[in-house]
């Protein structure tokens, strides 16, 4: 089944409809909690390190009420609890929240509303009280940076001992992009409340979020309207049939290697080959043939620089897809090259095309709408020089920039990061991947895999799914740890993927 993720406003707009229906808004803070209890009783029964001192450090939202109305069902549930909490809101819910714990006579120390040298002296007993520490500071509804002393409080939490659990977002962590403003709490856990949000899974927010479980409490009703979809781990590729032949699965021409960069077309073919691909081409300067030969002696070259414009139109009318754009450089050739190759496949019906790297750059500067099969693989900087503004821009809100760009270009986008989403006729958001896939090449090896999975199946095979196989290679490669991951590395993991898609 499909998981959705919303807009933190559809949430809240869904909550408001559902309390005009007579609902208890207060009613749906308890079973909130309730649920969220019942979660935490199993989590701690079952972890291998005791968890019987809890603390839920509480703010002034409705956010705070979900924690003061857990700590009265983790009070019964047995477990010493304490509550660290600011000065109270004007919510009545929260008010009521309130009474039932000091009903439960819970301690509540109001110490976040102390001066910082008072906090620090009392936050360092907390340090070696607790053996879980709760956020129920701030909700969903958090859009803006937080003050010095809240940072503060927030830097506090986090460097408390224990297991850290999160109340519907980890607060300073924006619902809807994924950002801290600027800072937010490391939670292990997060319980997110009636429903995934976008900020959970793009962005920095794998930093923040941990392990992610939804407290859905309440029926959806036909207005509630997700902004994107999470793009599924499992992947099912077809069978080959037993009488195919090197023709029957594409033929992918990969486009660039300027003089001085031939690594990248490199990558890219051998990816290619990796995902499945029957043939593969790589166009480039003709300096690098022989070190593409001594490594894949598979792959066909033809020189960039001795092709006539037949030529090249007899290669795109040969192959079934092009990756192009992988080291082709920024200098005038690789412009004009750019230029002439561009100009034929932007108007090939029979291909699929890859633009990456170097042809981003261009595309930015020559402007033009795209066929629907263009599929266009920028990370943050190059989808700032396509839409003119800065890279914080597009981090800022990476949901936003997307759809940007599919509307400014055309075509069906990958913006890559942390939480890669992917614009097809809807948004996808990859939660596959590592922080070891930071590292050059990995773009070559995505680009190469999207041509030869797309000369494969074409429309039978979504954006989504490619990218998401990608990660699952990189994946496999950090089973034996993150760092020192390299871009050669991941044909061997590209093959497994691609093999093991459909079991």
């Amino acid at each position: 089944m499909l998981q959705q993720v919303y807009h933190s406003h559809e949430l809240q707009a869904w909550e408001r409809r559902w309390f005009a229906q007579q609902n208890s808004s207060f009613g749906l803070m308890q079973q909130v909690a309730w649920s969220i209890a019942q979660r935490l009783d199993t989590l701690f029964t079952h972890s291998q390190t005791k968890i019987r001192k809890i603390a839920i450090w509480c703010g002034a939202g409705n956010n705070a009420g979900d924690g003061y109305c857990l700590a009265s069902y983790l009070n019964q549930l047995g477990y010493h609890v304490e509550i660290f909490a600011t000065p109270l809101g004007e919510s009545q819910d929260l008010k009521l929240a309130v009474n039932v714990a000091k009903q439960d006579d819970l301690v509540i120390h109001s110490i976040l509303n102390q001066n910082m040298q008072n906090q620090c002296s009392l936050n360092q007993n907390v340090i070696t009280q607790f053996d879980c520490h709760i956020d129920a500071l701030f909700g969903i509804g958090l859009n803006r940076d937080l003050d010095q002393f809240w940072q503060e409080v927030i830097q506090y939490f986090n460097a408390q001992s224990g297991l850290k659990i999160a109340i519907d977002i980890p607060s300073g962590l924006n619902a809807n992009t994924g950002q801290p403003l600027p800072i937010a709490i490391k939670a292990d856990r997060t319980y997110t409340v009636l429903g995934l949000k976008a900020g959970l899974f793009t962005g920095q927010a794998k930093e923040y979020s941990g392990i992610i479980d939804v407290i859905s409490v309440i029926p959806t009703d036909a207005e509630l309207k997700p902004i994107a979809q999470l793009a599924p781990n499992h992947i099912q590729l077809a069978q080959r049939q037993a009488f195919g032949h090197k023709g029957s699965y594409g033929h992918v021409l990969v486009i660039g290697g300027h003089a001085d960069m031939g690594g990248a077309a490199m990558m890219a073919a051998e990816s290619a080959f990796s995902a499945g691909a029957g043939k593969v081409t790589i166009v480039c300067d003709a300096k690098h043939h022989t070190a593409i030969l001594a490594r894949s002696p598979n792959i066909m070259l033809r020189d960039i620089n001795a092709l006539t414009m037949d030529d090249i139109q007899v290669l795109i009318d040969q192959v079934d897809a092009v990756s192009f754009g992988m080291g082709l450089g920024r200098d005038e050739w690789a412009e004009q090259q750019f230029l002439t190759w561009f100009a034929k496949v932007n108007v090939a019906k029979h291909l699929q095309v890859v633009l990456d790297a170097d042809a981003l750059w261009f595309l930015a500067i020559h402007s033009t709408q795209l066929k629907a099969d263009t599929y266009l693989t920028p990370h943050p900087g190059e989808a700032a020089k396509l839409l003119n503004c800065s890279v914080q821009d597009i981090e800022n809100d990476r949901i936003q920039a997307i759809q940007k760009l599919q509307h400014q270009y055309s075509g069906q986008w990958v913006l890559k990061g942390a939480g890669s989403l992917i614009l097809e006729d809807q948004l996808w958001i990859c939660t596959a991947g590592n922080a070891g896939m930071a590292t050059g090449g990995m773009g070559d090896v995505l680009a190469g895999m999207i041509a030869s999975l797309k000369a494969q199946f074409a429309d039978k095979i979504a954006l989504h799914d490619i990218v998401t196989l990608h990660a699952l290679a990189g994946d496999r490669l950090a089973q034996q740890g993150e760092r020192g991951i390299q871009a050669h590395h991941m044909q061997e993991a590209v093959y497994y993927v691609v093999n093991h898609a459909n079991t």
